[in-house]
């Protein structure tokens, strides 16, 4: 009979992360050649080794290990609920993976016992540990209780700690190199006193913390109807689950630790979550590199600089930023040397949290702190980021020291994270930065926007070129991952005219293999979203395409020579590159050598864009979430287009016009088009109009106006003061 049976206590097996397949115990016998076969609920795994024995070989040999699964512990019962850790091998046999799936039942222990299985050298070694007692202490009956009855588990990375290291004081007693996801015990799992998870956590849904690649969310109070959603412990389970993550894409292993960087723009939840984000990375047993203030390109960077004085390459990278929204909202971006993560990986992530978030405990949060103040270390990686940009420029103008000396360049971060530049970056190569403004960071943007995009941010930066009688100025985005110019007679060199700028950059560098209308390129318009624009870029030149540069009109972009990073300094360097170069060859004029590229650029006549807002508390969504509302704005908008001979929709989609994929409509007419798109985290359908003449482009809102008039719970009052007033 089983100890189940007997009503004593029940070990419970909770999974972070489900497996696909599963392996018996007994599948272990004979070297792990047998067939998979159900066990009986009282079949014994096989003796346990004598007291003192601990980690020596039990005579089992394991083919071709490579991985722990680990499972999370807890025991029911009479005066018993005590964590425990679990770990088991993952085999791989005729050419596919098993994974072993255990669930135990004791008999009646007072204390919580941890049993390992280790590798070394292809043995499986198995263990028995408890404290304060040692193995030959333990109660005698417990060698035969040792049952095996059905499968749970999940995967994580191997560990060559000694076994009898595995349980100790220390919390969750598992040595600081090993790469063990160590939040799952604590140090009460080595008393009789149990601990449970933390009633005051509030329940959370992950998955509307993801905004397409990125994740967003609300970091502190301050806004009504807005309540905090990214709190330290789901901060800490986001980054324990990139840990994880990591660790399986990395294929990780513990004789060489993995490194994490972090870095934050300057919002004023910065430091919190970056203190949060550091617990759940030494948690799981992975080193942290904290970077303080920096740039969401650079934090890609950090994981290729071959620089050991700053820790670097790293092998992944967590931005905390929100890029240009308001002062309580904060978010995170993920890098590994491969590029920014997608969506998918993303959704795992969230996944992993959701589960890793259940089981924090009060102790498991407190241990975490104590930890990650023991062990994070500390760079100014900025100093190198800076050095690079520097580098690039002196390299285009023939490594002339200071190639901009002379030349007057103003910067404008919005109290973002790109005061660096001015300082960094624009001083070093000689130019003269007086006239920048809000270079100082401060989360609450007391000036304004930090959005290469917004109206008032660009009217600030054309007012510090003019009252300055500057060359040149630059502006970014909080993160430094957007950015714009201005020329010395105030034009505005973004959106579209910025796309248009690095398009003849890139040609004029490569016109000898790029052959094709007027500067030499093709157009490829895509879906919005800079990660769905870089990976299309990415995509063509895999089929043969040739493509060096994947741009938004948001002021994302990223060209292959810097690894398809979107990065806003990168970008500015280009036009930097093109100063520094036309003098060193004779041909300075200021930035006159940047417009004349685009001077015969045809603009639109007239160009407007238009935010329409759904009140989410209206009646007409009848507690529908707001994209519902938004996909059914759009199609029905599809719908009246087909019957309005006077409109089309555009011919050519590179923009994902099916709804379901990507809900946005583009539509031609009256000489002009627009396009009506639904935002990915905001309750907002922005509207883009551009005709020759205003009267073009108000016959194109009347006709949206009337397409959507009847969905009266979005706020056309924008749509109609523009068609009244024009």
């Amino acid at each position: 009979m089983a100890a189940s049976d007997l009503g004593v206590p029940k070990l419970v097996a909770e999974p972070i992360a489900p497996l696909k397949t599963t392996l018996g115990w007994g599948d272990l016998e004979n070297g792990g050649k047998t067939k998979t076969r159900k066990l009986g609920k009282a079949q014994r795994h096989g003796r346990l080794p004598p007291a003192g024995t601990e980690g020596r070989s039990t005579g089992r040999k394991v083919e071709d290990p490579e991985m722990l699964a680990a499972i999370r512990l807890t025991m029911h019962g009479k005066d018993a609920n005590v964590n425990a850790f679990f770990l088991t091998p993952l085999l791989r046999m005729d050419g596919k993976e098993k994974k072993m799936h255990i669930f135990i039942d004791f008999d009646d222990i007072q204390c919580p016992i941890f049993y390992m299985g280790h590798f070394s050298l292809g043995i499986f070694h198995l263990c028995l540990l408890s404290q304060p007692r040692p193995p030959n202490q333990l109660p005698s009956n417990l060698q035969n209780q040792l049952f095996v009855k059905s499968s749970v588990t999940f995967l994580f990375s191997p560990s060559p700690s000694p076994s009898d290291q595995f349980c100790s004081t220390a919390a969750g007693g598992i040595p600081s190199h090993s790469p063990f996801i160590r939040w799952l015990v604590n140090s009460s799992s080595c008393r009789s006193a149990a601990t449970t998870a933390v009633p005051s956590l509030d329940k959370v849904d992950f998955l509307k913390l993801q905004n397409g690649s990125d994740i967003r969310g609300v970091a502190v109070p301050g806004v009504e109807g807005e309540p905090i959603s990214l709190t330290e412990p789901v901060t800490e389970a986001i980054a324990a689950a990139f840990a994880a993550w990591l660790c399986e894409k990395k294929k990780a292993d513990a004789t060489k630790p993995l490194r994490v960087s972090i870095g934050h723009d300057s919002r004023i939840s910065a430091q919190k979550l970056q203190d949060a984000v550091s617990r759940g990375i030494t948690g799981a047993g992975l080193e942290v590199i904290q970077y303080g203030l920096a740039s969401t390109p650079a934090m890609f960077n950090s994981t290729m600089t071959e620089d050991k004085a700053f820790f670097c390459p790293v092998d992944g990278a967590i931005m905390i930023t929100a890029s240009h929204l308001p002062f309580n909202r904060n978010g995170f971006k993920f890098f590994t040397n491969a590029g920014g993560l997608g969506k998918p990986d993303i959704k795992d992530i969230l996944d992993r949290a959701a589960e890793i978030y259940k089981s924090f405990t009060d102790e498991s949060l407190s241990q975490s702190k104590k930890r990650a103040s023991e062990s994070v270390k500390k760079a100014d990686y900025m100093t190198v980021y800076s050095s690079d940009l520097v580098n690039a420029v002196r390299k285009a103008a023939g490594n002339i020291e200071k190639p901009l000396e002379g030349f007057h360049i103003v910067v404008d971060a919005g109290n973002g994270a790109g005061g660096f530049f001015a300082a960094k970056v624009l001083e070093p190569l000689g130019a003269i930065t007086s006239g920048s403004q809000f270079l100082e960071p401060d989360g609450m943007f007391p000036n304004h926007i930090p959005n290469p995009e917004d109206k008032a941010a660009m009217k600030a930066i054309t007012k510090a070129v003019l009252d300055n009688k500057a060359d040149l100025g630059i502006i970014f985005d909080t993160d430094v991952d957007r950015s714009a110019a201005v020329d010395s007679t105030g034009r505005e060199l973004n959106r579209n005219r910025l796309i248009a700028l690095m398009s003849a950059i890139v040609l004029e560098e490569r016109s000898s293999r790029l052959q094709k209308s007027l500067l030499g390129g093709k157009h490829h318009r895509f879906k919005r979203g800079y990660k769905n624009v870089i990976d299309e870029a990415i995509r063509l030149n895999s089929v043969g395409e040739e493509s060096h540069l994947a741009i938004e009109t948001s002021g994302h972009g990223a060209l292959k020579e810097n690894h398809w990073l979107d990065d806003g300094a990168y970008l500015m360097v280009k036009l930097l590159n093109k100063l520094a170069s036309a003098r060193a060859s004779g041909n300075g004029g200021g930035s006159k050598v940047l417009t004349d590229l685009v001077e015969s650029l045809e603009e639109p006549g007239f160009a407007v864009e238009l935010r329409l807002k759904i009140n989410q508390n209206h009646p007409d969504l009848k507690g529908r979430p707001f994209r519902e509302y938004g996909e059914a704005v759009l199609k029905h908008l599809e719908d009246y287009v087909v019957s309005d001979p006077k409109l089309q929709k555009a011919p050519v989609n590179y923009e994902g016009l099916t709804l379901h994929v990507y809900p946005q409509l583009r539509v031609s007419g009256y000489g002009g088009w627009f396009l009506l798109r639904l935002s990915l985290h905001d309750p907002v359908l922005p509207l883009n109009i551009e005709g020759p003449t205003d009267a073009d482009a108000v016959n194109l809102g009347l006709a949206v106006a009337s397409a959507v008039k009847e969905f009266p719970a979005l706020d056309t009052s924008v749509l109609d003061k523009f068609v009244q007033a024009s």
